[in-house]
């Protein structure tokens, strides 16, 4: 549900683009360029999957995510390879896979239908 909303807001209301990503047990890594301004594209995304995961869960009044989330500026393409490796690669230190292709929540993981190409940021650390 998370990676069909992360998709959604990128491709149809074009809220950022989405370069890599990784929904972990408890929580989520995004790297994004965003086309609308940061606190409203989260909120959006947040409330979105928020309701739709209580609803899943059948629960209600609770908070799905917590409150607070974390942004920074990448400065330079060293950096935004850098964090894109650290986001595919967290299932594997997390002990969740053996390598970031394996994890099924993660841009690391091919899709049948997309062609495959060897300038992904996971695909730097398999040298």
């Amino acid at each position: 549900m998370v990676v069909e909303a992360l998709r959604y807001h990128e491709q149809t209301l074009q809220h950022y683009h989405l370069h890599s990503y990784v929904v972990m047990p408890n929580h989520v890594h995004v790297l994004i360029t965003p086309l609308a301004p940061v606190s409203k594209l989260m909120q959006s995304l947040k409330r979105f999957t928020g309701l739709e995961g209580n609803r899943i869960l059948g629960v209600t009044g609770q908070p799905f995510w917590q409150d607070e989330s974390y942004d920074r500026l990448v400065r330079d393409g060293g950096e935004f390879e850098r964090i894109g490796r650290y986001i595919e690669s967290n299932p594997v230190r997390a002990g969740l896979a053996a390598s970031p292709e394996e994890f099924l929540w993660s841009s690391a993981r091919p899709i049948d239908n997309r062609p495959q190409v060897d300038n992904l940021p996971h695909s730097a650390q398999q040298v």
